[in-house]
């Protein structure tokens, strides 16, 4: 944890000493009464926390601005909604490597019973974003849609705007690695585990998808998404 994030409400409450983040100033960081750590409020201004006091159920903290939030990445994730333990990695990762949006979409390989994970029905999604800015040392987290969305029915709500790119390992004529990036935002679409089906891709190219490749090797759906997110930051200069 780079970076210690709290919603803007917290800092008007005591924080409990059970919170992960109080456990990770008191015995990670080894915080006293009086000692500061980097903060920041979710999608808003980063700067220093302090610990006031430490008591025996919490925590008393302020918190004192430094710097505005950096403008989200004009990136648009879509991915086929995978397997809970998929789509954690995918959440994170893709937050410490910076998107503006990431809807999980129902798919027609896709297994539906996946959005009824506790992952999405409890919220526990929303932990995993956090947690991939903080590693980022960032305060900026992606807006999340995550289930009972179709591709058609987000293909539907996009607009006209950015260069709109698809991996898919059957019918695509181009590695991903030979896109030139030439307006934003950029939208990237990802299959489900299982790929796009025929229908799906007549879909993302009447949005104005062009289909690309990773290479001849078939990937993990999150090591996918890792994997184009680094090319395309590298070709615009952000890595």
């Amino acid at each position: 944890m780079n970076l210690i994030l709290f919603e803007p409400e917290e800092l008007s409450r005591p924080l409990a000493r059970a919170d992960r983040r109080a456990t990770h100033l008191l015995e990670v960081l080894r915080r006293q009464p009086g000692e500061t750590f980097d903060a920041g409020i979710i999608n808003g201004p980063r700067g220093k926390g302090t610990v006031v006091a430490v008591g025996p159920n919490s925590l008393e903290l302020t918190f004192a601005p430094e710097l505005a939030p950096a403008p989200p990445t004009p990136i648009t994730l879509i991915v086929g909604l995978p397997r809970p333990q998929t789509a954690r990695d995918i959440l994170r990762e893709a937050s410490t490597l910076g998107v503006a949006d990431l809807h999980f979409v129902r798919t027609e390989k896709g297994d539906p019973n996946y959005a009824q994970s506790t992952l999405w029905t409890s919220g526990e999604w929303r932990q995993h974003v956090i947690a991939g800015a903080e590693q980022a040392f960032a305060t900026q987290i992606p807006e999340v849609t995550h289930h009972h969305t179709s591709l058609c029915s987000l293909l539907e709500t996009l607009g006209d705007d950015g260069q709109r790119l698809a991996l898919d390992n059957y019918e695509s004529a181009a590695a991903f690695s030979s896109a030139i990036f030439t307006e934003a935002p950029v939208l990237l679409a990802f299959g489900s585990e299982r790929g796009w089906s025929t229908g799906e891709r007549d879909q993302l190219r009447a949005a104005g998808f062009t289909l690309l490749n990773l290479g001849s090797r078939v990937l993990r759906t999150e090591t996918a998404v890792i994997a184009t997110l680094a090319i395309m930051r590298a070709k615009l200069g952000l890595m």
